[in-house]
């Protein structure tokens, strides 16, 4: 008895053991390190456009009088989107004890909160006055729409942080035990993020409780997040936004791009360290391809139905905006992202072949460009065609072409986003070795004390 209890705790310590080597952080290679490097440069480029739009004004960019959005809100658009893999992910296939998920769980948290801040800079960045944000929140009403996407954003965005934080506890506490060789601040970093982990039972069973009411109320969240997104438009009366079947139709399209996010991070991730190669496997591509075609399913379905009732109407302003989509100036935009962002993927993920991880990586790029241009025609199109046009304004007013201060921001808030994530990776366990352990039979809530140092206890105890 105790000779095969003693084997078996053993044989736990050599698995954990193996689990912290593999999935710890590591320091980067040089062409991690240039990454950085190239990333850092254009984020300090974009900050740069951002002090002098600071300075000078809206006036730097596009936007006027019809198109008072632009790229900065299909940018908003588009972070909140990406952001609701973490309730797709995280919570959903966790209350559904989906076990597969277990290496791409952090994966999905990770994007999903550093979208969400995302999204959140990029209001400061539309606004011409950023100290005006005050306003809201002392002379808020509740009756406007954006005070509602205040909330519901900051609400969102807490509660994904402590999504992303709560499970990482153990592995913090791994990080502040094992890695010794690291400069005094990260150890400092470490030990005081771990919060005094020790990986008692107890522990274990309040961090698992407190997960579990983060992801029951992290759903509902996350649904009002993108509906109130979506109300924003409708309660604005613009052709194409005067819908009731903006609130799904957005929701739809966030799922899929952000399964389309996880999807290309995984394969970095597979494709980048080597020891991940190990817990990412082929599998978990092929069960992510098969999720990601019946979300496109489900949002080319709110596709057909934006698109066919007001086509099947053609009231005077639905029918210019109309036209200016199917045949119009931005027909070529529109008609790449309904057939190379939404129906070529989901015939190619169809087939098994198709599911391999490199073209699923391939086809999760197209998706989540397209999905970032589908958020473009959403709102400049239509704010080209208001119900009321104005008189007498200079042709400059009837038209957008984003000026490169506008572009030099959006990309630069997309490589801040890459940014965040990466020096995530440097410093951080990005698979947890918590769910890694649980999915291959080692269940560190009930059969560890102390686990860090590979003292585990007997089941029975």
């Amino acid at each position: 008895m105790n000779k095969s209890h003693n084997t078996r705790m053993e044989n736990h310590a050599l698995l954990l053991r193996e689990y912290q080597d593999d999935l710890l952080p590591r320091k980067f290679s040089s062409q991690g390190r240039i990454f950085v490097i190239l990333l850092s440069l254009i984020c300090t480029a974009a900050l740069l456009v951002y002090i002098k739009q600071l300075n000078k004004g809206l006036g730097i960019t596009a936007m006027r009088d019809f198109v008072s959005w632009g790229i900065y809100i299909s940018n908003f658009v588009f972070f909140v989107a990406v952001s609701l893999v973490g309730s797709l992910i995280t919570a959903i296939l966790y209350l559904l004890k989906i076990e597969w998920r277990a290496p791409i769980t952090r994966i999905a948290e990770l994007i999903a909160a550093v979208s969400i801040f995302c999204a959140a800079s990029i209001i400061i960045v539309d606004m011409g006055r950023p100290d005006r944000l005050l306003n809201i929140l002392f002379h808020g009403r509740i009756q406007s729409p954006i005070v509602w996407d205040i909330i519901v954003v900051t609400t969102y965005m807490v509660i994904s942080l402590l999504l992303l934080y709560f499970p990482m506890l153990p592995g913090l506490a791994m990080c502040r035990d094992n890695l010794k060789d690291v400069p005094v601040w990260q150890q400092r970093m470490y030990r005081f993020l771990a919060l005094g982990w020790r990986g008692s039972r107890e522990q274990f069973k309040v961090i698992e409780k407190s997960i579990r009411i983060l992801a029951i109320l992290i759903i509902p969240v996350a649904l009002a997040i993108h509906t109130v997104t979506s109300w924003l438009f409708a309660t604005t009366l613009r052709p194409g936004w005067d819908s009731t079947n903006l609130g799904p139709y957005f929701v739809a399209g966030a799922f899929v791009a952000g399964a389309s996010a996880v999807l290309i991070a995984m394969y970095v991730f597979h494709r980048y360290f080597p020891a991940y190669k190990k817990y990412i496997l082929a599998m978990h591509f092929d069960k992510m391809g098969k999720l990601l075609v019946l979300l496109l399913l489900i949002y080319l379905y709110f596709n057909v139905n934006e698109y066919l009732v007001p086509a099947y109407k053609m009231a005077s302003a639905e029918a210019h905006h109309l036209a200016d989509l199917f045949k119009g100036k931005y027909a070529v935009m529109f008609w790449l992202v309904q057939i190379g962002g939404m129906v070529i993927p989901i015939i190619i993920l169809l087939f098994r072949k198709g599911r391999r991880p490199t073209p699923v990586f391939i086809i999760a790029v197209i998706v989540l460009v397209s999905a970032w241009f589908k958020r473009f025609l959403i709102v400049v199109p239509t704010l080209l065609h208001p119900f009321l046009p104005m008189q007498d304004v200079p042709a400059s007013y009837m038209r957008y072409i984003p000026t490169w201060e506008e572009w030099t921001i959006t990309i630069g808030s997309l490589a801040g986003a890459i940014l965040l994530i990466t020096v995530f990776a440097r410093y951080f366990p990005v698979i947890s070795i918590w769910d890694v352990a649980t999915q291959r039979g080692l269940n560190l809530g009930k059969t560890a004390n102390n686990y860090s140092n590979l003292n585990i206890e007997d089941d029975e105890k």
